[in-house]
């Protein structure tokens, strides 16, 4: 079963990634990329974790992205041949700009390490 679940979160996030880079024509979206699906065990909720790269604002991206969501569920339809096609909904993906702070973190913490041995 785990293997279907993760074969359809697999097409799904693929096909809904091309659905926001080809057929959405809203600027105020971005680019955006898919970087993980979660599909629940029933296949009827899906959530879509985005990333805007280079957005200044990008909630306000996710909120644009959330009012198409009706038509990349009915492009999905089309595309896909699943009996039900989930309900989806998408989140913003933090674990970039997380990873980044953790980062910074890390360096300044050395940094000091470093001027106490000296």
């Amino acid at each position: 079963m785990a293997d279907r679940t993760q074969r359809i979160q697999s097409i799904i996030g693929k096909n809904i990634s091309e659905i926001i880079q080809f057929e959405l024509k809203n600027p105020k979206i971005g680019f955006c990329t898919v970087s993980e699906v979660w599909v629940s065990s029933d296949f009827s909720y899906a959530r879509v974790y985005v990333t805007f790269l280079g957005a200044k604002y990008p909630k306000q991206n996710l909120e644009e992205l959330n009012k198409t969501k009706g038509y990349v569920r009915s492009s999905l339809a089309k595309k896909i041949d699943i009996r039900k096609t989930p309900e989806i909904t998408f989140y913003l993906d933090e674990t970039y700009e997380k990873v980044n702070r953790l980062d910074e973190v890390l360096k300044k913490e050395s940094e000091q390490i470093e001027k106490m041995k000296k």
